[in-house]
């Protein structure tokens, strides 16, 4: 008997009321570490500013407005590879031309909540003041052991095998040539599905160049591109404790965050802060109720831990794999306020570059800081692809 199709299915986000009932309860009997006064954001997550969040969270903040909100988006899941996979699928509204599927790749610490905001200005651009012409069909996947994807009972799998995920998932909906963008992780599941799909991908965006990896001699690079290993090193030492963490002993971290919610709020809410273009002002780049949805589905989804363990298993991706070059058509966009932002040398170096641009506003979430400066950039880039996709 031949194999059955992956059967995709809706689903609906829904939380028992119990489960709300236990995070206030946790919430409000928070046990708070003391700090040095006036620390604020020095040493981590500032006790003060988080007091406010964690009382807003366990008294003020309406999940099951904020749930209802997010379904109102076409949710659906699919087992590929073992996994059970949860991903986002709005197609294009009302198109006047060719429609190019996009599938999009999110990061940590977050999940399709990254582009819940941008996802109507590519599929409904002429409802926004864009050209219809430039629509999308948008799928948004849940990498596995991230937001309603299921967690991996075994080893997690790396970016490389996410990039094989999606390339069977946007098989199973039909689409035999596609785009690919994303941003942090999901800019390396992109760049492995230009590499190992390069006759499906008809091009790639990416808002970053990762943390770069280079074994060859230093001697070979230009200066500038030196400069820029030397400046993620100095990152890497100032602000990459937490990516150690994940990499080496994630279950230690996982069992306080799994049960606090507070402590799931402040390794979170620290690196929306840092990574952000906001001035050292969160709220200049996320409401709280913004940010406690982020926070709030990583909490009812038991996911902190799952999700940190994806680092173990890209810590050990070969070093011969990041050093392919992309062949296929590749656009960056490098947000102002992003962290390690690369130069062009090393693009050019890692890429077939064709479009490099630099928006003064938004950082490492730029799909949920500055929508609508994403959606152009993506409309952009690709528009001079959609013919082949649609061939």
């Amino acid at each position: 008997m031949p194999d059955q199709p992956p059967q995709i299915e809706p689903f609906t986000p829904s939380t028992a009321p119990g489960a709300l009932q236990d995070l206030r309860t946790r919430l409000r009997a928070t046990r708070w570490p003391d700090a040095p006064e006036d620390a604020g954001w020095s040493l981590g997550a500032d006790p003060t500013y988080l007091r406010e969040l964690v009382a807003y969270w366990a008294d003020g903040y309406d999940w099951p407005a904020q749930e209802a909100a997010l379904a109102r988006l076409p949710h659906f899941r699919v087992t590929l590879g073992g996994h059970g996979i949860h991903f986002v699928h709005v197609r294009a509204a009302a198109p006047t031309g060719p429609v190019l599927p996009l599938v999009l790749g999110h990061g940590w610490p977050d999940s399709f909540w990254r582009y819940t905001k941008v996802i109507p200005l590519l599929t409904d651009p002429g409802a926004h003041g864009a050209d219809p012409a430039d629509a999308f069909d948008v799928v948004v996947p849940d990498m596995p052991g991230y937001g309603y994807s299921d967690r991996p009972t075994g080893p997690p799998p790396d970016s490389i095998a996410v990039a094989a995920l999606w390339a069977e998932l946007m098989g199973v909906l039909g689409y035999a040539r596609f785009g690919a963008a994303g941003g942090d992780i999901g800019s390396h599941v992109s760049r492995y599905l230009a590499l190992d799909h390069p006759d499906r991908v008809v091009a790639v965006h990416r808002t970053d160049a990762g943390v770069p990896v280079f074994t060859g001699d230093p001697a070979d690079l230009a200066p500038e591109e030196r400069t820029w290993l030397e400046d993620a090193a100095a990152w890497g030492g100032s602000e990459g404790a937490y990516a150690a963490m994940h990499r080496t002993k994630p279950q230690t971290a996982a069992v306080g965050l799994t049960d606090s919610p507070a402590g799931l709020a402040a390794w979170i809410v620290e690196k929306l802060r840092a990574w952000s273009d906001c001035d050292g002002d969160i709220e200049r780049a996320f409401t709280k109720d913004e940010i406690l949805t982020n926070v709030t589905l990583y909490w009812l989804t038991g996911t902190i831990g799952s999700s940190m363990r994806m680092y173990r298993a890209n810590a050990s991706i070969p070093p011969a794999q990041h050093a392919r070059r992309v062949e296929v058509p590749s656009g960056f966009s490098l947000f102002a306020g992003d962290i390690v932002r690369p130069p062009r040398a090393w693009l050019e170096r890692t890429a077939n570059v064709v479009r490099v641009t630099e928006p003064a506003r938004g950082g490492h979430f730029a799909p949920f800081e500055q929508p609508e400066l994403y959606a152009q950039e993506l409309r952009a880039f690709f528009r001079p692809y959609r013919s082949a996709a649609a061939g």
